[in-house]
């Protein structure tokens, strides 16, 4: 009646719906087993009600569903799907095993499937539940088989999919394994936010705050991060409907919306919002995966989730400072009309000698010049004010360094060729053949960074400067994955990432140039995974050059303000070398030449 069918797109579409077949059959344990990024093998295993064997044999026939009863349950959908159209169309690419067996029956049966055919089916002995081996995904198709990307990026889709189906039910433990490792193995758990502890991480659950609004339309609970945490990169961001997760520009903008003038532009809070609504107002047949849905109260639950969030947000910002309600808190005392008994009766005072004289020769030191040209003249007379002569000055006792050759290896001491006339730490000017030349700082050490990036990528030569504590950084599983793909790249841009555990990196090193403090490599690994996170193809050549400016702004954007003219000295002398100094790679001007004439004009 709805045309309903899932359309496999990648290994993750069918480690969805089978999970979600799984936990619609009353599982309360579901383990996730993949080989080769699901290119091999998909297993879900799971010990929920099972089928019989009528119903085994049904199931992969298309649009068949044993979780309706009637046409009118349609519009009261509670399930994740209909078991019966996602596994005809996963049994039209693949090679698929399922064995399931009911409780009231002694044996259970086994069904093997390839290319929409039934290829055999007997009966076998297995626990009760359900078990779906996918084999050889896409084998009679080759040409959405080679479209598929790399085994990394493949199992970023699955980690999405199984979080989002592992956070909706908090009762039911699970654990996704990839060649033999396991990635995610959480048990049964009190709450939603003791599930999102166990798949996310701890960091996460320190950072968010509860949400919860009850109206006519919907129930809202769930939690929200704080404003301080928000980050660049797009992650942890759920809405969930009845217990299905979905997903919803328009609700997005709702919270974003509470967020205003909280969160640096271009960052995004976390959230996970979990609503209960009467399902008769909603549709969830309006995707092909259900991952978008339509409510028909939509500008109502606009409203509600902004003031929910907006609520929290009050709540946050007070938490952390007085509480006023804390039995245990000491008064503050309180200054009556005897206030000036605790006025203090005198203002302290600091006793100075003043003939005390700093550079005066110790005892058992007489006619040792200890590096002090002159005889002692007097610095202060009786009264302790400056003898006469003196002006209160030292300029007749000059310091001489008893090494005159110290500092002659270090290069910090030569001085600047050119004058250098630094300017808020932004601009450089300086004597030109023709006026004054202003550099801009930032975009000058962004074509230095382009330059050696782009070398870098090309001929693989890097400089790479160790951190002297190696960081530790959590990226959480998806974030880790994108790095491990990335780790050559990284690798040649000077990059030192080290993984450490299944959901965290070290940096041991950065490139010349970025800084190693603890607080910027955490924001640098947060900017890291926002570049890389871009799959946009394109000719290796151009995404070279992307890459390089991608890096090369962070880079410039991270560096400190120039203080130092010798700094100023040398990175002039590195831009004029460039092949091209006065533009960066996206076309902005870096130097300004003010000529002489026009100087002469302003006055």
């Amino acid at each position: 009646m709805i045309a309903a069918g899932e359309v496999v797109q990648r290994p993750a579409s069918v480690v969805k719906e089978l999970m979600e077949n799984a936990v619609d059959a009353g599982a309360t344990d579901v383990k996730v087993v993949i080989t080769d990024a699901g290119r091999t093998l998909i297993q879900v295993i799971d010990n929920g009600s099972g089928m019989s064997p009528d119903d085994a044999v049904l199931c992969f026939e298309r649009h068949a569903t044993s979780k309706l009863s009637s046409a009118e349950d349609l519009h009261h959908i509670l399930t994740f799907g209909f078991r019966g159209e996602a596994l005809a169309s996963i049994a039209a690419v693949a090679e698929v095993t399922l064995r399931t067996r009911i409780a009231s029956e002694e044996a259970g049966v086994e069904v093997v499937m390839a290319a929409s055919e039934n290829k055999g089916t007997r009966e076998v002995s297995c626990p009760v539940g359900t078990n779906i081996s996918v084999r050889n995904l896409f084998y009679n198709i080759p040409a959405r088989r080679k479209f598929l990307k790399s085994d990394n990026v493949e199992l970023r889709h699955i980690v999405e999919e199984f979080q989002r189906v592992a956070l909706t039910r908090p009762e039911i433990a699970f654990s996704l394994t990839h060649n033999g490792r396991d990635i995610h193995v959480v048990k049964a758990a009190k709450s939603f936010k003791f599930r999102i502890q166990d798949l996310l991480g701890p960091a996460i659950v320190g950072d968010i705050v509860d949400i919860a609004a009850e109206t006519s339309i919907a129930t809202l609970r769930g939690y929200v991060g704080k404003p301080e945490s928000a980050k660049k990169t797009l992650g942890n961001q759920f809405f969930f409907v009845n217990g299905r997760y979905f997903r919803s520009p328009y609700l997005h903008k709702a919270v974003m919306k509470a967020y205003e003038n909280m969160v640096p532009e271009g960052s995004t809070p976390s959230y996970f919002i979990y609503l209960e609504v009467d399902p008769a107002t909603v549709d969830v047949n309006i995707h092909p995966t259900k991952a978008e849905i339509k409510f028909e109260e939509d500008q109502l639950l606009f409203q509600t989730v902004m003031a929910a969030v907006k609520e929290a947000m009050g709540r946050s910002s007070v938490s952390g400072s007085l509480e006023f309600d804390n039995p245990e808190a000491r008064d503050i005392p309180v200054m009556g009309t005897r206030f000036e008994e605790y006025r203090p009766s005198s203002i302290p005072t600091v006793g100075v000698d003043w003939n005390y004289n700093p550079f005066e020769e110790m005892p058992g030191q007489a006619g040792q010049d200890q590096g002090f040209a002159g005889q002692d003249q007097g610095f202060a007379g009786q009264d302790g004010q400056p003898s006469s002569g003196q002006s209160g000055s030292y300029g007749t006792r000059r310091y001489t360094d008893p090494n005159p050759n110290y500092g002659a290896l270090f290069e910090d001491r030569t001085l600047p060729t050119a004058q250098m006339l630094i300017i808020q730490g932004r601009y450089i000017l300086t004597q030109s053949a023709s006026g004054i030349m202003i550099v801009h700082v930032r975009r000058a050490r962004e074509r230095l960074f382009y330059d050696r990036f782009l070398k870098a990528l090309r001929e693989e030569a890097h400089v790479s400067q160790t951190a002297l504590f190696p960081v530790q950084v959590n990226v959480g599983v998806e974030g880790r994955l994108t790095l491990d793909e990335h780790g050559e790249t990284l690798r040649k841009l000077g990059f030192d990432i080290a993984p450490f555990g299944p959901d965290t990196v070290v940096v041991n090193g950065v490139p010349e140039g970025y800084s190693a403090a603890p607080g910027s490599v955490e924001t640098l690994v947060s900017d890291l995974l926002l570049i890389l996170s871009d799959e946009t193809q394109a000719l290796p050549e151009v995404m070279e050059q992307s890459l390089a400016q991608k890096f090369a702004v962070l880079g410039a954007s991270a560096s400190e303000k120039m203080s130092s003219p010798l700094e100023a000295q040398r990175l002039t002398d590195a831009l004029l070398q460039s092949e091209n100094p006065e533009f960066t790679a996206a076309g902005r001007r870096i130097i300004s030449i003010v000529p002489a004439d026009e100087l002469e004009k302003r006055f």
